[in-house]
């Protein structure tokens, strides 16, 4: 059988922890052990998923005067991908920067993260925080035994090897990594052949030719540099269907040890964070531009007609199967479209 990060991530978070019980993770350094997929950098430089990790333990030991110390685990180093939000549901799992949608398998709600065309900008993904789909959302996970520290969005768009995609008549007969159950839908019925991997398997995936065009943020083509092997790139830089939600989060379990003067620190920390994920991402659209052109691949950007196809195609796909999965779901899309 193969393994998807929607079947997987429900199977390894315990066997993922070397059988430590319960709780047992968090305490075993004496901090917070912060995990994500993304390749290790600085302070300064490198991904800015891991920056913001690093900035977060860093502030969050000066702010508690070094009683609240963070580690930071890039590149899957400390668990599977797809096992740290169950692993954060049971406290076996400090903290994790993660795609939300990777949980879609284990709680539906959480696929409205990769919506497409839902959020088409920095200024509605921010919105969400305090409008009622962010409310709505955070409740979903705070029952899930998950809270989430920092609200990171990111735009993406599509890097391919053979032949670009830009339109929805573009997809026909491509093997396609869209990286959200709902995105797969809108580009099944657009033609594609859709490949379920994680965002770092894509150049594995991409070089022996399993998969032909990849859609993710701007930040992981650079990371993951996929401009080694893609000779075309869709740009998220101006408009785009493709808006991840990728937060900080902490297990429940974990955040109601700490002591409260320590929970204060985490979250106005991991709030303060936010601008500074923004602006890296903005600036990442665009860096991923010049990287590509200069390595050869052709760019395009999406133009406004071409957007609203993708929207028609979601709206009767993704968006209506989200919708009518349960009266959460519902409710979810329902103030998410106030936005729109």
């Amino acid at each position: 059988m193969t393994l998807t990060r929607r079947n997987f991530i429900g199977s390894v978070g315990g066997a993922a922890l070397g059988g430590l019980a319960d709780g047992a993770w968090a305490q075993a350094g004496g901090g917070l052990k912060i995990s994500h997929q993304f390749p290790g950098g600085s302070l300064t430089e490198g991904d800015f998923r891991d920056r913001l990790c690093r900035r977060f333990a860093v502030e969050v030991e000066k702010r508690t005067g070094g009683a609240l110390k963070g580690s930071v685990y890039p590149g899957s180093s400390l668990m599977k991908t797809n096992a740290q939000f169950s692993s954060m549901r049971k406290g076996a799992l400090d903290m994790s920067l993660v795609p939300l949608s990777y949980a879609g398998g284990e709680v539906a709600e959480t696929n409205i993260g990769l919506m497409p065309a839902l959020v088409p900008s920095y200024e509605q993904g921010a919105a969400w925080k305090t409008a009622e789909v962010g409310k709505l959302l955070a409740k979903v996970l705070d029952d899930k035994d998950v809270i989430i520290v920092s609200w990171v969005w990111q735009a993406g768009g599509v890097a391919s090897r053979s032949r670009p995609l830009v339109t929805p008549n573009d997809a026909k007969g491509l093997k396609v990594r869209g990286g959200s159950r709902e995105m797969d839908m809108m580009l099944k019925q657009a033609g594609a052949s859709v490949i379920t991997l994680p965002s770092n398997e894509i150049y594995a995936a991409m070089q022996t030719g399993a998969m032909e065009a990849a859609m993710t943020s701007s930040t992981s083509f650079i990371s993951f540099k996929l401009e080694e092997i893609a000779k075309h790139l869709t740009s998220g830089r101006n408009r785009t269907y493709w808006f991840m939600f990728e937060p900080l989060m902490i297990s429940k379990e974990v955040f109601g040890k700490l002591p409260k003067a320590q929970q204060d620190v985490v979250m106005a920390v991991g709030a303060e964070l936010e601008v500074f994920a923004r602006d890296a991402a903005r600036a990442d659209d665009q860096a991923v531009v010049d990287i590509y052109a200069k390595a050869g691949a052709k760019v395009y950007d999406m133009d406004e007609a071409t957007l609203k196809k993708w929207q028609v195609i979601a709206r009767e796909t993704a968006w209506k199967d989200f919708g009518g999965k349960s009266e959460s779901c519902a409710a979810l899309l329902k103030a998410a479209q106030k936005l729109l």
